[in-house]
């Protein structure tokens, strides 16, 4: 990209008192507003096409609680997807937007779908990128044809025990060289696939990789795997699916789309950070779902 929008950052209290640390691509407050429901533990580098000054999309976010500023809730419990979405809100309360459309990537699929659901009158369309609604461990995999039961026992165990002892590795993730080369090599490994991109990639991994290890996997471990009625969704929606994404299989985010009256479903050929590798693509299917919600 050859130019940025400046990020401005500021504070708000979620409903249980959490000082969270939440951001803006700072465009023109009347073009069309979008809250964003960021996946675990990542930042606005995450979407390039949104830092676009020109990119005709306003974007207010956040950063999950006790990552990149945000404190950690006074009860360690209170960072499952209600906590997610009692931030979501009072994010949305911040920048004084009565409704608009919100869109989620990853684990914030869960979080825009169940927001959606619990305050309908603030949601004027959903998008859904590279994440499911519920079951966020059994759609793992996909790729490598594992079956959900065995992706799910794995995520979880996984989680839990990074959890406990994960901090042991935080000082080597976050001294880990986060360099154009280190990156490129991520970006052709299969986890990442190439990206449009290269200086703006490097600056989401390395700020992902400042939180640490076995906080971010106490979070994980806590993110619910009920299965949401994401029937019951009666605004436009449009579902994203990855082809060759190993953290939410392209199929289980086409059957939530399903599950949607009219939804729309669209499927790319990239990983689980699409929008790194494709983002004109991903901003694009965005952009006709903000077209078809202000028709």
């Amino acid at each position: 990209m050859s130019k940025e929008a400046r990020l401005r950052f500021g504070e708000v209290r979620s409903a249980d008192g959490t000082r969270l640390v939440t951001w803006t691509n700072d465009v023109a407050s009347d073009l069309p507003t979008v809250l964003l429901c960021n996946g675990l533990g990542t930042n606005a580098h995450a979407w390039p096409a949104l830092l676009d000054p020109d990119c005709g999309v306003r974007v207010v976010s956040w950063n999950h609680r006790g990552v990149s500023g945000s404190d950690r809730p006074s009860d360690r419990r209170h960072v499952g997807q209600q906590a997610f979405i009692d931030d979501a809100l009072a994010v949305l309360d911040d920048a004084a937007v009565e409704r608009c459309v919100v869109a989620g990537w990853s684990i914030g699929v869960g979080t825009a779908c169940r927001f959606a659901l619990a305050h309908p009158d603030r949601v004027r369309g959903l998008f859904a990128l590279a994440g499911v609604p519920d079951d966020p461990f059994g759609a793992m995999g996909g790729p490598l044809h594992v079956p959900r039961p065995v992706a799910r026992a794995f995520g979880r165990g996984l989680a839990g025990t990074l959890a406990r002892i994960g901090a042991a590795f935080t000082p080597l993730t976050q001294h880990a060289p986060v360099t154009p080369r280190t990156t490129n090599a991520l970006a052709h490994s299969g986890f990442m696939r190439p990206v449009a991109d290269l200086d703006t990639a490097r600056r989401a991994v390395a700020e992902f990789l400042t939180t640490p290890v076995d906080w971010y996997a106490h979070a994980a471990r806590t993110l619910a795997a009920d299965r949401v009625d994401v029937g019951r969704i009666a605004v436009p929606a449009t579902f994203v699916g990855a082809r060759h994404d190993l953290l939410a299989r392209a199929a289980d985010v086409r059957a939530a789309a399903a599950r949607v009256l009219g939804a729309t479903y669209v499927e790319l050929d990239g990983s689980h950070f699409v929008q790194l590798e494709q983002p004109d693509a991903v901003h694009g299917l965005l952009v006709d779902l903000l077209t078809t919600v202000s028709a």
